[in-house]
């Protein structure tokens, strides 16, 4: 049986586009840092032991397409530096980098278990991720969604 998802084009693929800024390994353990409330390039730096100059070029990527910010800020007797901040943009990855921890829990955590755990600040229960289509229904399967083409498909030539 031919998939019905080889008549249409792939050529404008938001996920292809969405892994053209975060597909690389070291964009991903920036973006956890920065949600982890370190913004500073030599703290990145250091925790993470990210290379120098590929830190430099993710973070200048990451503020080109927009998800991050630069900000400047001057610690007293020293010149002026930036820190990154998260945009609307890279807020909104939130959910992705959640579920890949989630992902990353369930698969490949040492026995003892993950070193890193997100909670609901309000009642401090753990966050995970859930699909739901738009009426509520929980998708609960990946066997449960059929792929579509959306309003920007275009009809594979050829």
């Amino acid at each position: 049986m031919r998939p019905a998802a080889l008549d249409w084009s792939v050529e404008n693929c938001t996920i292809a586009r969405a892994m053209e800024i975060l597909g690389e390994r070291w964009t991903l353990v920036v973006l956890r840092e920065v949600f982890n409330g370190v913004r500073r390039f030599d703290d990145m730096r250091v925790r993470t032991g990210v290379p120098r100059q590929v830190l430099a070029n993710r973070l200048a990527m990451l503020v080109e397409r927009g998800v991050l910010r630069r900000e400047p800020y001057r610690e007293p007797g020293s010149r002026e530096r930036h820190e990154y901040r998260l945009t609307g943009m890279g807020l909104d990855l939130w959910p992705v980098l959640v579920a890949v921890l989630g992902w990353g829990d369930r698969y490949l955590a040492d026995p003892e278990g993950s070193p890193l755990t997100v909670a609901h600040r309000d009642c401090d229960a753990e966050v995970r991720v859930e699909l739901r289509c738009e009426r509520g229904h929980e998708v609960a399967r990946p066997r449960d969604v059929v792929p579509r083409p959306g309003p920007g498909a275009r009809r594979r030539v050829g």
